[in-house]
């Protein structure tokens, strides 16, 4: 055995020249620290994870909070009166009550009331050889364009029922109520004033107002 041989090798091993045996160290303990390395690593990480949906749910975070800001509230609606709706009295409003139906007086009747509850009355008499006999339904009532949004809806108030049409011709400011041939009596006084009151008087608007988080 050359004394350049290991010990304990038997000379199973011998040393020629000038090369050597490489040594192998065991590898169990390296697998060991790796092991120790890899938990230490990942119970870091669910620590750190724990740690960051706490603060998440805490509302301690600066970025993220399950609260959110104040700005972040909803704005609440409010109804607050805005000003009267554009549209005539009664007073202001001039009718020319035609009849066209077979029976006599009864223009003069209804105007009669209508002036009773404030309207301008203008015309009275029979309807025109283009409405005479030819309107079905209760009455209609006919104005200017400009009167679509004005003075027929006043006037509807008075006969619900009654059908509005507008002549772009026609001019000046009056309106018909042309009677016809299923007409009996104009609507309930109580009625046509609940439903001018509805018409003219203050309609709510929302105003938004911010709401306490």
């Amino acid at each position: 055995m050359s004394m350049l041989t290991p010990p304990g090798m038997g000379g199973q091993y011998r040393i020629k020249g000038d090369k050597y045996p490489r040594m192998r160290r065991p590898r169990r303990r390296g697998r060991l620290v790796a092991g120790v390395v890899a938990s230490v690593a990942a119970l870091g990480l669910v620590g750190w994870g724990t740690l960051q949906l706490i603060d998440l749910f805490s509302g301690g975070g600066d970025s993220a909070s399950a609260a959110g800001t104040k700005s972040d509230c909803s704005s609440k609606a409010s109804p607050s009166p805005s000003a009267t709706a554009a549209v005539p009295a009664p007073g202001k409003i001039t009718v020319n009550v035609l009849n066209a139906t077979t029976r006599s007086g009864l223009a003069k009747q209804t105007a009669d009331e209508l002036k009773k509850r404030g309207f301008r009355i203008g015309d009275v008499g029979n309807a025109t050889a283009e409405f005479d006999k030819k309107v079905k339904g209760t009455g209609l009532l006919l104005g200017p364009a400009s009167a679509l949004n004005t003075s027929l809806p006043v006037l509807a108030t008075q006969l619900s029922t009654a059908e509005r049409r507008t002549d772009a011709a026609r001019k000046g400011t009056a309106v018909d109520l042309i009677l016809g041939n299923g007409f009996k009596a104009l609507t309930t006084k109580k009625d046509a004033d609940k439903a001018l009151a509805a018409l003219t008087g203050p309609q709510p608007t929302p105003s938004s107002s911010k709401q306490s988080c």
